[in-house]
Parts: C-alpha cells; sequence; structure tokens
C-alpha cells in the first residue's frame, strides 16, 4: 500500500488555511495552487 503524503493533522491545518483564504474571496484554484494539491484532494479533505 502507498505511504499517504500528508497526515491528518497537517491536512486540518491546510484546511483551517484555506478557510480563511476563501473568505477573503479567493478562488479554490489559487488556494490549491499554493497548497500543492488537487482541487480533488481539497474537496475530499473537506468532505471528510
Amino acid at each position: 500500500m502507498p505511504r499517504k503524503r500528508h497526515t491528518a493533522e497537517p491536512i486540518i491545518g491546510l484546511l483551517r488555511q484555506a478557510e480563511v483564504e476563501l473568505a477573503q474571496g479567493r478562488t479554490v484554484g489559487e488556494i490549491c495552487r499554493e497548497l500543492g494539491v488537487s482541487e480533488a484532494s481539497f474537496y475530499r479533505w473537506r468532505s471528510e
């Protein structure tokens, strides 16, 4: 089984940072590029 790149604690931190930036009017695409993750990963993390 492949090793996961991100663990739960960093994911939570990235999602909190992303929520702040979304509230400031940035787009999901911009945020994902900055964080280095795909939009699919971002939305999957949010749903979990």
